[in-house]
């Protein structure tokens, strides 16, 4: 219930009259039964923006962070993820990306939508990257297809860091469901998940017009993170006199 009151009473009017979002290939999401939304990950409101604009519910793999925030905010934060039907996954330990699985798999078998980010993680740049292959072996082990989508313009409106929302144009765009049932009972093979999960950040980078970088974003992210820390460590600033 509360996330229809988001959707159609609370937030999403707000975020349309706010973003004025252009849709554009909305057709190409199924009207009922299962299937698989990839999409590039550019801003904290990509949560927001898509389901407002979906006629159908679509449910998120989350970051178990956003449920286990300390004090008032944190509690509030994790309170409007549960309500809005948000799945908590935690991405750390061995055993994160088979738990998210497991999940992603859980809202499939009951016929739903299932929104994921292969990149794993925002992007820190606006540019795209590599795609863990955890779309893939969903896709293949529920038989579903997997509609390509891309947020453009979230990333000036609310980069990483930024809490308030600058004015900005923003384009959700939605290309032709994939279907790779053609491969059905081969997810085990790793070169048959890495061609999949390809074949979908290619079709996510045709819809977006983003610089593709063919590496994982968490790691370029931590390595300059250590490189400015080095920085900063070699040369540090001066105190202020």
């Amino acid at each position: 219930m509360f996330y229809h009151l988001l959707k159609y009473v609370l937030l999403g009017p707000l975020l349309r009259v706010v973003f004025r979002p252009r849709i554009e290939g909305l057709e190409h999401v199924p009207a009922s039964g299962p299937a698989i939304v990839a999409g590039n990950h550019l801003s904290f409101s990509d949560h927001f923006l898509m389901p407002a604009v979906l006629k159908r519910r679509i449910t998120f793999l989350a970051k178990a962070e956003y449920f286990t925030g300390p004090g008032l905010k944190g509690r509030l934060t994790a309170f409007f993820f549960r309500s809005a039907g948000q799945i908590p996954v935690d991405r750390s330990g061995k055993e994160a990306g088979q738990a998210a699985i497991r999940e992603g798999l859980g809202v499939l078998a009951e016929g739903e939508l299932l929104g994921i980010y292969p990149e794993g993680t925002r992007s820190h740049d606006g540019r795209l990257y590599k795609g863990k292959v955890g779309v893939a072996v969903m896709a293949l082990r529920a038989g579903v297809p997997v509609i390509p989508c891309a947020m453009i313009g979230t990333f000036e409106a609310q980069p990483p860091g930024k809490v308030v929302p600058t004015l900005h144009p923003v384009v959700i765009r939605f290309g032709r469901p994939l279907d790779f049932s053609r491969y059905a009972g081969m997810e085990s093979e790793k070169a048959i998940l890495r061609a999949i999960t390809d074949e979908i950040m290619y079709a996510i980078l045709t819809l977006s017009g983003q610089e593709y970088v063919d590496q994982y974003a968490a790691v370029v992210k931590a390595e300059q993170t250590a490189a400015k820390g080095e920085k900063e460590r070699r040369f540090p600033r001066a105190p202020l006199s």
